[in-house]
């Protein structure tokens, strides 16, 4: 999964995206499952895995991009396998706001 990941605004040795994988890591699979639905629209991956991701046009790899404000919550764009993450203070809180964030939301809106 990070090696077929793209960042805008970030930087892979940025502390939010360290925060991020190490979060990937530890949570359940279940949770990893809500995790790539949330950004892609999908639980599962094509066969081919995360390099044949696709997109409203195409191939589109999984993106995480600089976006929003602390004190919100992440929010993904499916069409694109965007994921838009803000540049939180501490692994708590990333945690915190996208466990929330993958585990609240049905659909486009939140239940």
């Amino acid at each position: 999964w990070q090696s077929h990941t793209i960042y805008r605004n970030y930087r892979h040795s940025d502390i939010q995206i360290q925060w991020f994988w190490q979060l990937v890591n530890d949570i359940s699979d279940e949770q990893r499952s809500r995790l790539l639905q949330f950004v892609t629209g999908t639980c599962r991956l094509p066969i081919g895995g995360f390099s044949e991701l696709m997109g409203s046009y195409g191939e589109q790899k999984f993106c995480i991009e600089r976006a929003g404000k602390e004190n919100g919550l992440p929010q993904s764009h499916t069409c694109f396998n965007r994921l838009d993450l803000p540049p939180y203070s501490s692994y708590d809180q990333l945690k915190e706001k996208l466990l929330r964030a993958i585990e609240e939301t049905e659909g486009f809106g939140q239940v």
